[in-house]
C-alpha cells in the first residue's frame, strides 16, 4: 500500500514541478505525501478498531455467555474468505445523552455479502458488544442497503439477530429505522428467501422483522423473542430466573416467556432451535443448500451426484403400513425412504407434530414435503398443523419448489377448543395455499383420506398434477363405523353392515374409478415414480387469473 501511495505522489510531484517549479513542487510533494500517509494510517487504525467491535472486554463477556461475536458468526457461516463487508466506517449521528463521545466504526451491525456453499448470500450480523446491538438510524440504513441489493440480484437475505432493540437515545429515528426494514421485508417476500437466526435477545419492535421473514431459527438457552421484556422484580429475590412483565404483573422467566422451547413448541413463532452458536450456523449452512439457487451449474452438479440412484424400488415401503387401520406408524419412515440419501431437513419438528413439513431432494432436485403424522393425534388436521403447513406450501410455491404431499388423514380434529379457536378459518388457510399453488404438486395417499381433510391435502380437485394411492388407501367421506352409525341408526346387524361399507368404500377403487386417483401403485415403486413425474413436470406452466393479490383467510 505504501509503495502505491509513494508512486502516486511522485506522479503528482512531477506534474507540479512543470507548473510551479522544482522548489514549490517539493513543498507540495512533502505536504501531499504526509497528508496521504496520515489518511492511510487513519484508515488502518479505523479498520482495526472496527474489527474489535465494542472492545476486547465486551468480546470476552460475549464469549463467557457461550456466544460468538458478530464477526466470528459471519466467518463460520460464510465460505472461507468470501465475505465482502460494506460500510465499515459508518458511525451513528446521535449527539444527545453524551452519545457524540461514544462512537464505534460500523456502529452495531456488520453487513455485506458472501458465499455459502458457493452460492451468493447477503448477510447482516448484529454486534451485541456495541451498544447491546441496539438499532440506530445508521444501523438500519446499513441493513436496508444490503436488502435492496439482495432483491436486485436475487440472492437470499440472512439476518443474525442479537440486539437489545431500539436505541433509546435516538428516539423516533430508531423506530423509523425499524419501519424501513419492515417495508423491505415485505417487498422482498416471495422475491428472495429471508432467514432470521436469533442468537441473543430480540425485544420490542425488533421481533417483527424476524416474524415477516420466511424462516426463523433460534439458539437454545441464549436467544429470546418477546415484545415486552420482563424486568427484575421482588420475585427475583427468591429466584434469579424469575422476572415480571411490568404491564401485567405476571411473574415469568425469560425462557418461559420467549425462549427457544416456548417459540418452537408452543407459539410456533420459530421454526427450529439448535444447541449453540456453532451448531446453529452449521445447520443454517446445511439449510441454505435446499433453497433455490441463481447458479445453475451447482444444481447440475448436485443432480449428477445422485443420478442413477432414483430408478430403484424401495422394498421397505411395502411394510410401513400396519395391518390394522387404527395402528399408528411413523410417516417419517416414508419420507426418509423416498428422498435422496435419506437427507431430510424438517421444519418445525416440535410444533404441530401431527403434520410433517420440510425439504428434501429427489434426484438432486429440491422438493418440499408435507405429510400427515399418524403417530400424533392420528394425523388429524388441527389449527397448528394447518397453519404450519399452509405457510410452508406458500413458500414453496413462491420459489418454484415442487410439493410432495403424503396423505393419511382421518379428518379435522373435533372439539370445542378447536371450533372456538377458529379451526374453520385456519383450516381454510391450508386449502387456500394448495389451491393457489401453481408449482408441480404430487400426492400419495398411503392410508386414510377422509372427508374435507381429503380435499384439503392436495387432492386432484385442487389442481393436483399427479395423485397416487397405495393399495392400503381408503378414500371416503368418513370411517366405516361412523358412516354405518349414521346410515343404519337403530338397525340390526351393524357389524355386517360395517363390513359391507368397508368392502365398498374402504379402498382406493371408488376414487380411481372416477379419475380422482391417477394410479394405484405398489409402495416400493413410490420413489422412482415421483422422480419420473418431477422430470415430466419440470416445464409445467400454470397461471392464476390476473389480480392484484388474493385474500387468504387470516
Amino acid at each position: 500500500m505504501s509503495a502505491c501511495i509513494c508512486n502516486n505522489v511522485r506522479s503528482i510531484c512531477a506534474r507540479s514541478s512543470k507548473r510551479y517549479g522544482w522548489r514549490n513542487a517539493t513543498r507540495y510533494y512533502t505536504s501531499t505525501a504526509a497528508h496521504t500517509l496520515k489518511v492511510a494510517e487513519r484508515i488502518k487504525q479505523t479498520r482495526s478498531q472496527a474489527l474489535l467491535g465494542g472492545g476486547q472486554k465486551r468480546i470476552d463477556t460475549q464469549h463467557k455467555k457461550g456466544k460468538l461475536t458478530a464477526r466470528e458468526r459471519i466467518t463460520l457461516f460464510c465460505d472461507v474468505e468470501s465475505f465482502v463487508e460494506y460500510d465499515m466506517f459508518m458511525e451513528h449521528t446521535c449527539t444527545d445523552f453524551g452519545m457524540e463521545k461514544q462512537k464505534f466504526p460500523g456502529d452495531s451491525v456488520i453487513t455485506g455479502h458472501g458465499l455459502v456453499n458457493g452460492r451468493p448470500v447477503y448477510v447482516f450480523s448484529q454486534d451485541f458488544t456495541v451498544f447491546g446491538g441496539s438499532l440506530s438510524s445508521v444501523h438500519a440504513k446499513k441493513i436496508c442497503k444490503i436488502m435492496d441489493q439482495a432483491i436486485l440480484v436475487g440472492a437470499p437475505i440472512v439476518g443474525l439477530n442479537d440486539s437489545g432493540g431500539a436505541r433509546i437515545q435516538e428516539g423516533v429515528a430508531s423506530l423509523a429505522g425499524y419501519a424501513d426494514i419492515f417495508q423491505r421485508n415485505v417487498l422482498a417476500s416471495g422475491v428472495v428467501p429471508q432467514i432470521s437466526l436469533i442468537m441473543g435477545p430480540c425485544a420490542g419492535g425488533a421481533v417483527y422483522s424476524p416474524a415477516i421473514t420466511d424462516f426463523t431459527f433460534m439458539v437454545e438457552d441464549t436467544s429470546y423473542l418477546f415484545y415486552y421484556r420482563p424486568r427484575r422484580s421482588k420475585a427475583a429475590e427468591v429466584s434469579a430466573t424469575i422476572r415480571t412483565i411490568s404491564v401485567t404483573n405476571e411473574d415469568v422467566s425469560q425462557q418461559e416467556l420467549g425462549g427457544a422451547k416456548t417459540h418452537t413448541s408452543i407459539s410456533g413463532v420459530a421454526h427450529n432451535s439448535f444447541n449453540n452458536d456453532v451448531d446453529a450456523l452449521l445447520q443454517l449452512r446445511n439449510f441454505m443448500g435446499f433453497l433455490p439457487s441463481q447458479i445453475s451449474f451447482l444444481l447440475l452438479s448436485e443432480n449428477a451426484a445422485i443420478r442413477g440412484k432414483h430408478n430403484l424400488d424401495v422394498p421397505a415401503l411395502d411394510t410401513v403400513i400396519p395391518p390394522s387401520t387404527t395402528t399408528p406408524y411413523d410417516m417419517l419412515d416414508v419420507v426418509l425412504s423416498i428422498v435422496d440419501e435419506r437427507d431430510f431437513f424438517e421444519i418445525m419438528p416440535k410444533y404441530g407434530k401431527n403434520m410433517i413439513i420440510g425439504f428434501g431432494r429427489m434426484n438432486g432436485r429440491t422438493v418440499g414435503i408435507v405429510g400427515n403424522q399418524p403417530k400424533v393425534a392420528a394425523g388429524c388436521l388441527d389449527i397448528n398443523a394447518s397453519v404450519k403447513a399452509a405457510r410452508f406450501v406458500r413458500f414453496c410455491d413462491a420459489f418454484n419448489i415442487p410439493i410432495i404431499t403424503l396423505v393419511d388423514v382421518p379428518g379435522f380434529l373435533p372439539g370445542v377448543t378447536q371450533e372456538h379457536s377458529g379451526i374453520i378459518r385456519h383450516g381454510a388457510k391450508l386449502l387456500y395455499a394448495y389451491a393457489e399453488a401453481t408449482v408441480p404438486k404430487l400426492t400419495v395417499i398411503t392410508r386414510k383420506g377422509y372427508g374435507g381433510a381429503y380435499d384439503v391435502m392436495s387432492s386432484k380437485h385442487l389442481r393436483g398434477d399427479i395423485n397416487y394411492a397405495w393399495p392400503s388407501a381408503e378414500v371416503a367421506v368418513m370411517g366405516a363405523k361412523g358412516a354405518v352409525t349414521i346410515l343404519y341408526r337403530g338397525k340390526p346387524d351393524m357389524d355386517e353392515r360395517e363390513a359391507e361399507y368397508i368392502d365398498k368404500f374402504g379402498s382406493p377403487f371408488p376414487a380411481a374409478q372416477r379419475g380422482f386417483i391417477d394410479d394405484i401403485i405398489e409402495p416400493r415403486t413410490t420413489r422412482w415414480r415421483l422422480c419420473r413425474d418431477l422430470d415430466l413436470l419440470e416445464t409445467k406452466k400454470l397461471n392464476n387469473p390476473p389480480r392484484k393479490h388474493g385474500n387468504i383467510p387470516l
